[in-house]
């Protein structure tokens, strides 16, 4: 059978990467095309649109670029005529993936969703759109089989493919050695995969270096970002860059500082100590303060429920604060073991690994069977 499957950024790519494997399992003879990166590449699928090319953050950001998206969305909807897929399958990026979901249905392509749009947290009636123009939803955390319930709308949950990840990794034991950074503890700092977010949370957690003496700070970076982007802060502060190897990097630290997103829920299944951050343009944030209906923004205390990390949002991200939360889960060694106490519990909610292979095998199930 033919798949076209679309990934928006980093952490789909890392997704849809094993979500193929699964799937060629299934159907060895799988034509997979896709919008990813080398991962979902590496994995067997021809790629179609690097997600470095369309990976847009927040409200201000997705309307400057208005252009180039409508652009490479009326491309996309040629590429999957042209290709006439059996299934069209949609990995997070709710903005493009929805306009992609309503246009396959239009033209009477099924459609599966993989790691569903956030709806829960904000806009809650986007659920009716999800159910008008997706066939199959397959969902990452238990809460969403309820939520969608709400809607009459049953979802598939296969659990969280993170675990696939974090039970695939193999910690490199020579990986002090390789990337220089000798045997004095490790704060990793993970500021994100897109231009946007690196620029705005970089500077802010370095500045935390000369802080702490005691450690080495080590930035986790991209590869497919200019590596002057990170550079420039080494002439100004103690720090040390890792290019894409962020797992290897959370196994030998002692702590985090995280941006919102896909990696905090990463850096806590690695069981390292974290601080969230986040910030953004003041337009993209007042429209989002407007519309959120969650009380937290990382997914380890939405999973939990309750705070288990502590989140810096926008004002509250200043230099003196990462400096305050920073020394609770360093020093502080309560505070240490009571957020890593928080993880054992998201731990037990999310269940076992197994995500990424449930989820291809249902899909080619449901293909095979037509029980749409």
């Amino acid at each position: 059978m033919k798949y076209y499957i679309i990934a928006g950024e980093r952490s789909g790519d890392l997704h849809g990467s094993n979500l193929i494997k699964a799937i060629l399992q299934k159907d060895p003879q799988a034509d997979i095309r896709a919008w990813g990166g080398d991962m979902m590449q590496s994995a067997g699928a021809t790629l179609v649109k690097h997600y470095q090319d369309i990976a847009f953050m927040g409200f201000a950001e997705v309307i400057k670029n208005l252009p180039t998206i409508i652009g490479l969305l009326s491309f996309c909807k040629k590429d999957i005529a042209a290709f006439q897929p059996d299934v069209v399958i949609l990995i997070d990026y709710a903005g493009f993936n929805m306009r992609v979901a309503k246009f396959a249905k239009k033209n009477h392509f099924k459609t599966f969703y993989y790691i569903s749009p956030k709806v829960w947290a904000w806009n809650q009636s986007r659920a009716l759109n999800i159910k008008k123009y997706v066939d199959k939803m397959f969902v990452i955390f238990p809460f969403e089989k309820d939520f969608f319930k709400k809607f009459d709308y049953d979802v598939d949950y296969v659990g969280n493919p993170l675990f696939d990840a974090i039970a695939n990794f193999q910690p490199n034991p020579n990986f002090r050695k390789e990337a220089r950074v000798g045997q004095k503890p490790i704060i990793a700092l993970l500021p994100g995969s897109r231009y946007q977010e690196v620029a705005k949370m970089l500077p802010l957690m370095v500045t935390q270096a000369y802080n702490f003496p005691d450690y080495q700070f080590v930035v986790a970076g991209v590869s497919n970002l200019p590596k002057e982007l990170y550079a420039r802060w080494q002439s100004l502060f103690p720090i040390k860059i890792v290019y894409d190897d962020s797992y290897n990097l959370l196994s030998v630290a002692e702590a985090a500082l995280v941006t919102s997103g896909t990696a905090t829920l990463e850096t806590a299944l690695l069981n390292i100590p974290q601080v969230v951050c986040y910030k953004t343009s003041g337009i993209s944030y007042a429209i989002a303060k407007r519309l959120i209906r969650v009380p937290f923004i990382s997914l380890v205390n939405l999973i939990a429920q309750k705070k288990v990390v502590t989140e810096l949002i926008q004002n509250d991200l200043t230099a003196e604060n990462l400096k305050i939360e920073l020394e609770k889960i360093t020093i502080n060694l309560t505070t240490r073991q009571e957020q890593l106490e928080g993880y054992a519990e998201i731990i037990r909610i999310l269940g076992e690994k197994g995500a990424s292979e449930k989820a291809g095998s249902l899909m080619v199930d449901y293909l095979n069977t037509h029980k749409l």
